[in-house]
């Protein structure tokens, strides 16, 4: 593979191009780091979305394997030379960054980097996230010779533009975000009126029937009737909103795209680290993947809200011949099952037991202080 470095309009416009064509903030930050990489011909290359907490919403790297990245660790902090790109907001390009005094070293399993190249992201004068590259890769027997003043241009320019794609794909999440709050909000309101005013006519009727029933049985027998019938339609018009309310990603995009998406905006929006990883599940019947999506909700929002985790791994797996295990992992402080009970607390596990046992389901809990917690689902295939 040639490591000759790539230049010139057409690397550039290369670049640029690739940036355009997504929409999600994940697939956006990928590109934006492997395009610098490709460009400015560097071994490694980072992306940092900040937090508001001294850390990083989002950190993504190019050139580095999924098992070095394991071993890494954690997410970085905002220290060092990291720091004082999202303070400063200045370009550093250094021979040897760990001969810089702001230095403060790497984890263990961390590859060895000298020469570095990094400037911060900016949509006006906010800092949205800061740009990396190190060990620039040059022929000749050393390998090495360090980043220069155009491969300093160069990534200004390609920094420019990734704000502008940065934004814009934040922008296009959170225009579908409130499409889908917009319309939920809609279907509530119509399943309120439409539902009140059956439940209206019930009541009514179960009134006149109360009152009839000794004095004319065979008119109260008809009010009865009626009553039967409003409730018929009132349970109709409940299961025609439910199937409305199925998440439409999950109509669109599958149990595993879907899961996959959500857990992403996670994962940038809090300071813990939340994962997903699937292995041979197929497509489910709608009902076991809506029951599946809703545990998972559940129990990453008891993980990120309550727990204290800095570290939550969502799993999806085949099960049996055809159906699936869903497992949320947490490494936050954990609880006794038995006390939440006592204490009349659920933390929602009544309703996500409830939601596997309707698809012919089992939900286990494992828990205890101090060791995390792993709400686990089984659900049977079509």
């Amino acid at each position: 593979m040639s490591h000759r470095p790539s230049s010139g309009l057409a690397a550039v416009s290369t670049a640029l191009l690739a940036m355009s064509r997504h929409l999600e903030v994940r697939d956006v930050l990928k590109t934006i780091v492997a395009s610098a990489r490709d460009l400015l011909d560097a071994q490694y290359a980072a992306l940092g979305v900040p937090d508001d907490h001294g850390g990083f919403a989002q950190f993504v790297v190019d050139g580095v394997t999924d098992e070095q990245w394991k071993a890494i660790g954690p997410l970085p902090r905002q220290h060092g030379i990291l720091a004082a790109m999202l303070r400063d907001a200045r370009t550093e390009r250094l021979a040897d960054v760990r001969e810089d005094p702001r230095f403060e070293g790497w984890p263990s399993a961390h590859p060895d980097m000298s020469d570095f190249l990094g400037l911060p992201i900016k949509d006006g004068d906010e800092i949205i996230g800061a740009l990396f590259l190190a060990n620039k890769r040059c022929p000749g027997p050393g390998g090495g010779c360090g980043f220069t003043e155009e491969d300093e241009e160069l990534l200004a320019i390609l920094a420019q533009h990734a704000a502008i794609a940065l934004t814009n794909a934040r922008l296009y999440e959170r225009s579908r975000e409130l499409t889908i709050a917009e319309e939920r909000s809609r279907l509530a309101h119509e399943l309120h009126d439409a539902v009140s005013q059956k439940l209206f006519s019930l009541r009514l009727t179960a009134q006149a029937a109360a009152a009839l029933v000794d004095r004319d049985p065979s008119r109260a027998k008809g009010e009865l009737q009626q009553v039967a019938a409003l409730a018929a339609e009132a349970a109709d018009e409940l299961r025609a909103a439910v199937v409305e309310l199925r998440p439409a990603a999950l109509d669109e995009d599958g149990l595993i795209n879907t899961l996959r998406t959500q857990i992403q905006v996670l994962d940038r929006a809090h300071s813990a680290r939340v994962t997903f990883d699937t292995c041979g599940t197929r497509a489910l019947p709608a009902a076991q993947e809506e029951a599946l999506l809703r545990v998972a909700q559940e129990a990453l929002h008891n993980a990120l809200r309550h727990s204290g985790a800095d570290r939550v791994d969502v799993v999806l797996a085949r099960w049996g011949p055809s159906g699936a295990i869903l497992s949320v992992t947490d490494n936050g402080k954990g609880f006794d099952p038995r006390t939440v009970r006592r204490a009349g607390r659920h933390l929602g596990l009544v309703s996500m037991r409830d939601r596997a046992s309707g698809v012919g389901g089992k939900l286990k809990v494992r828990s205890s202080p101090g060791q995390g917690t792993t709400i686990e689902m089984e659900v049977p295939g079509g």
